[in-house]
C-alpha cells in the first residue's frame, strides 16, 4: 500500500474477452514486485477501478487485497479455463431465443408482429455470466480490506441508457465526497453483482441492467460509452500514481493499407464501433494527462500553488499485437451455433474479427492473450520497478 499522501490506482479498461489480457498483466506486475523483495500477499494499489470486463477483474482482485497473490492467481484460473457457456448461452436454441431473433428483427421486425410484445433484448444471454461471478468474487472480504484500509476505494462505472449519463460507482471506508461532471455523475455505493452485469453490458451484445440511482430505476449498459475521462475516477478517489491497463489500439501496430477495399460488412461496422466505445476514450485521456502533466512541470512553484491540478506519475501497459488478428486465429474455437451466426454478418472473416475479439471466451484465445500481457510487462520491467519505487 502507498502512503498516505502518495496513492496508487490502478485502471482496467473495458474490452469483453480481450480483458484476459490483463490478468497476463497483473501476473507479471506480481512476478516483478516479488523478484524485487515485495512479499507476495501485499496489495501494490490503494485504489481500484474497472469499466466493463474490466470492473470485473477489478473487483475480483479488490475482493483479495488481503492477498494480492492470491486475487492474481484466482483471476488466472478463471481466463486461462474460460469457455463461452460460462459467459453467454451458445446453445442452439439459446441461439436461437437470443441472437437469431434479434438479427431477425434488426432486418425486417416490422413484419415481425408477433414480436411487439416481447421483442428480444440483445443478441446474446449472458444469463450464465451470473454464476460465473458468484464464483469469482467474495463480497464479504471486500468488506472487510476496505474496513481494515487494506484498500483505499473501489470503482466500477456504467452508463445509463435512461438517464444518458456516465456514472462511477465506488466505495470506500473513507470519507469521499461523490463529483458531478458534465454527463458524469459519482455514488458512494456497496458495490454487488448487478453493477458488474451492468459495467459489462456491451451494447446490442447483452441486456441492459436496472440499478436503482437515488431511488430511481435506470437502465445501463457498458460503462465504455459516454466514457469521456476513464482515468479521472483514480484521481478523484486520491490517487497520485496511475497504472493503465489498456485493451489494444495504443501500442499495438498499425493494420497494413489494402490496395482495394471492399464494402464493410455488417461485423466490420459492429467491430469499429465496438473498439471506438472501448479504445478510443482511454487513448484521448491518457493523451489529456500527459499534456497535464507536461505544463505543470513548467509552471514555477509559486504558480503550482495557486493551481488545483496535481501531476499524476501514469504508467500504460497496452497490447504490442493487434488483438483482432489473434482472434482471427481463434474463431474456429466458438461453439458452431455461435460462429454461425457471427458468420452471417460476416465476424468469421479476418476484417470482421475485431467483433470476434470482444466475444471470444475460449481458453485458446485468452490464454494467448494472457501470454502477450505477460510478455509485453516484463519487457517494461524497468519501467514497473521504477513505478512501484518511486
Amino acid at each position: 500500500m502507498g502512503m498516505q499522501n502518495k496513492k496508487t490506482g490502478l485502471i482496467l479498461s473495458g474490452g469483453g474477452a480481450r480483458a484476459a489480457y490483463q490478468v497476463g498483466v497483473l501476473q507479471a506486475i506480481s512476478a516483478i514486485l516479488w523478484e524485487a523483495g515485495w512479499a507476495p500477499a501485499r496489495n501494490p494499489f490503494d485504489i481500484i477501478c474497472g469499466t466493463s470486463a474490466g470492473a470485473i477483474n477489478a473487483t475480483a482482485l479488490a475482493c483479495r487485497a488481503d492477498n494480492f497473490g492470491e486475487g492474481v492467481q484466482k483471476l488466472l484460473d478463471v481466463w486461462q479455463h474460460i469457455e463461452v457457456e460460462q459467459v453467454y448461452r451458445a446453445d442452439s436454441l439459446g441461439v436461437i431465443r437470443s441472437g437469431a431473433r434479434w438479427l431477425s428483427l434488426l432486418s425486417f421486425g416490422w413484419l415481425l408482429r408477433q414480436w411487439r410484445a416481447s421483442p428480444p433484448n440483445s443478441l446474446l444471454d449472458n444469463t450464465p455470466l451470473v454464476s460465473l461471478l458468484h464464483r469469482m468474487l467474495d463480497l464479504p472480504r471486500l468488506d472487510a480490506a476496505l474496513a481494515d484500509g487494506l484498500l483505499h476505494a473501489l470503482a466500477v462505472t456504467a452508463s445509463s441508457y435512461s438517464g444518458s449519463r456516465h456514472m462511477t460507482f465506488y466505495q470506500s471506508n473513507a470519507e469521499i465526497a461523490p463529483w458531478v461532471r458534465t454527463q458524469r455523475l459519482a455514488l458512494p455505493e456497496q458495490i454487488g453483482v448487478e453493477h458488474l452485469l451492468a459495467s459489462a453490458a456491451i451494447p446490442f451484445i447483452f441486456p441492459a441492467v436496472p440499478l436503482y440511482v437515488n431511488g430511481q430505476r435506470e437502465y445501463c449498459g457498458d460503462g465504455s460509452m459516454r466514457q469521456l475521462a476513464p482515468i479521472s475516477p483514480a484521481i478523484h478517489l486520491g490517487a497520485s500514481k496511475v497504472l493503465v491497463v489498456g485493451a489494444g489500439r495504443m501500442a499495438e501496430p498499425t493494420p497494413a493499407a489494402t490496395e482495394s477495399a471492399r464494402y464493410p460488412s455488417l461485423a466490420q461496422i459492429a467491430g469499429h464501433a465496438l473498439s471506438s466505445i472501448f479504445l478510443d476514450g482511454l487513448a484521448v485521456d491518457i493523451e489529456r494527462l500527459n499534456r497535464i502533466n507536461l505544463t505543470l512541470s513548467m509552471l514555477p512553484p509559486e504558480l503550482l500553488q495557486q493551481t488545483p491540478l496535481k501531476q499524476v506519475q501514469l504508467l500504460v501497459i497496452a497490447p504490442s499485437e493487434r488483438l483482432d488478428d489473434i482472434a482471427s486465429r481463434h474463431i474456429g474455437s466458438l461453439p458452431r451455433p455461435i460462429r454461425t451466426m457471427l458468420s452471417g454478418i460476416g465476424a468469421a472473416e479476418a476484417r470482421g474479427a475485431a467483433l470476434a475479439s470482444y466475444l471470444l471466451f475460449e481458453s485458446t484465445y485468452t490464454n494467448e492473450l494472457i501470454r502477450l500481457g505477460q510478455r509485453d510487462t516484463q519487457a517494461r520491467k524497468d519501467d514497473v520497478l521504477a513505478f512501484f519505487t518511486a
